[in-house]
């Protein structure tokens, strides 16, 4: 009998990774686009790091910073109740950090392709910084945002060795697809594990076909 349990949590990890990824990528892509400060090039780089460094690497990362052993995950848990590792959250956080890279880069782009003179005769006309994000850039620029959405989302849906270090291995509990085809191919299960792997193969097509056609303009 085949558990849906971690189909559904990668539905729902991802989902919600991808809910947080493009509120605060949203904003980096538009700092990164249309301002310049001292530093850029480092905080570009620092965003980029999950694209190049391992996946066990990036999971070191989280759990030295949000486990008991630091001063961050100690006050999380005892002060505010928030536990992160080791539980679905943690997941998110993983899929979050890790899909960050790939919303922002084609959201960047497509901001940095919106006319600056549209956007200053807004200005001119009186619109607020805000109004103007609102009412000119992002509707001009919504193809590359819309497919770094996706993209995100796909990333998510696959994540794997950040999501080990940090959420652990817990059936029913923090177990992912990713993971669970992991540890199918352990137990010798060759038949859930060719299931799992034949919906990921599909999805992540499925996602990556959609995500060309909003870059080539098709939608």
């Amino acid at each position: 009998m085949i558990d849906f349990f971690p189909l559904i949590l990668t539905v729902k990890v991802s989902f919600v990774a991808t809910l947080i990824t493009v509120v605060v990528g949203l904003s980096l892509a538009l700092l990164l686009a249309r301002k310049s400060f001292v530093g850029k090039n480092v905080v570009d780089a620092l965003i980029m790091q999950p694209l190049v460094i391992p996946p066990t690497v990036l999971g070191y990362y989280l759990l030295s910073l949000f486990g008991r052993s630091s001063g961050l995950g100690r006050f999380l848990e005892d002060a505010l109740g928030f536990q992160i590792v080791f539980t679905w959250k943690g997941a998110v956080l993983a899929a979050c950090i890790s899909s960050l890279p790939l919303f922002i880069k084609p959201a960047r782009a497509a901001i940095e392709g919106v006319g600056r003179e549209m956007e200053d005769a807004a200005r001119l006309l009186g619109k607020t910084e805000f109004q103007v994000i609102r009412t000119i850039t992002l509707p001009l620029a919504w193809r590359g945002i819309a497919a770094g959405t996706v993209m995100a989302f796909a990333r998510a849906t696959g994540e794997f060795g950040a999501t080990l270090m940090i959420a652990g291995n817990i059936p029913g509990l923090t177990q992912t697809m990713p993971i669970a085809i992991y540890d199918a191919v352990q137990a010798g299960e060759p038949g859930a594990a060719n299931l799992m792997v034949a919906i990921i193969t599909l999805f992540s097509f499925a996602v990556l076909y959609i995500a060309g056609r909003f870059s080539q303009n098709r939608f």
